[in-house]
């Protein structure tokens, strides 16, 4: 199990501290994906006016991550444009790649978690997320700060070689209600898992079937802008069981709650819904649960 401390960071940690970031700056392997969007972090301008040194920069927001596809938006991008993707973050099969968010809220981590779930599922196995992200980064006036363009050439298209298992798509999904054979994991907010408020992207409210309800902002801290601590993670989890399959409106806040529940805490057969609400409502014969949780 990887947890997010800084005696526990090797290798293969999930999650890495601005500490141990700064004694590998000069890893010939390292690849900083700095994912500040122009909606949150300043985008391209903030990145060019400082990152950490020899980072590369990606808009979260704008290059090509989640797609719309059939009304929904937030989905997985197909294997040619994620190799196209990767390829222009020059990113090689060889590369530790550590995801840097802006670090100014819970939307960032997830976010983050999002492009981390996207790497893994693309079949590349070295990822961490920095915790506390740029703005952690930037808490301690020793650390290193460069301006200007990112100087890294891009790379040939990525071998991407999809994991299926880390991934709930729409038959899936349908195949766990019809045999229950794995938990659903709403991480939205009450409100919203009630069908009290409703996402632009979703037809109407509500949540899926059956879901359970575990709202994934519990799992931050705003006061530090980090995750919190993994026993807290694990007391605020403690429902979900191993075969579990997490949702939001389009694959975001669920991919904070994947992000914790399989990479952090080690449940092992946790899936992401990545179309989530967006997909599951664009027809109107699937069926959509309203008001309090069982």
């Amino acid at each position: 199990m990887s947890k997010p401390t800084a005696h526990n960071e090797n290798a293969t940690s999930a999650l890495v501290s601005a500490e141990w970031l700064s004694g590998h700056l000069r890893d010939p392997d390292l690849l900083v994906v700095d994912i500040r969007s122009a909606t949150s972090g300043g985008g391209r301008e903030a990145f060019e006016a400082g990152h950490i040194p020899g980072a590369v920069h990606s808009d979260y927001a704008a290059d090509g991550w989640r797609v719309e596809k059939g009304g929904a938006g937030g989905l997985l991008p197909d294997a040619g444009a994620l190799a196209a993707l990767f390829g222009r973050i020059g990113l090689r099969p060889e590369h530790r790649v550590v995801v840097v968010p802006a670090g100014l809220s819970n939307n960032d981590f997830n976010a983050a978690a999002r492009v981390y779930w996207t790497l893994k599922v693309a079949g590349h196995a070295r990822v961490s997320v920095l915790d506390g992200g740029f703005s952690g980064w930037t808490r301690d006036a020793s650390r290193p700060v460069e301006a200007g363009a990112a100087q890294r050439k891009a790379a040939s298209p990525y071998p991407v070689k999809l994991n299926a298992a880390l991934r709930a798509e729409l038959a899936d999904v349908e195949r766990a209600l019809a045999r229950r054979s794995a938990t659903l994991v709403d991480a939205r907010s009450q409100k919203a898992f009630e069908g009290g408020e409703k996402s632009p992207q979703a037809r109407v409210a509500g949540r899926l079937p059956g879901a359970m309800l575990v709202d994934q902002g519990k799992a931050y801290d705003a006061g530090s802008n980090r995750l919190k601590p993994p026993e807290e993670l694990e007391k605020l989890f403690a429902g979900v069981p191993d075969e579990a399959i997490s949702y939001c409106n389009t694959g975001h806040s669920a991919a904070g709650s994947w992000f914790v529940l399989s990479e952090v805490l080690g449940r092992p057969g946790v899936r992401m819904y990545d179309g989530s609400m967006s997909e599951w409502t664009q027809d109107p014969a699937r069926p959509v649960e309203t008001g309090p949780g069982k």
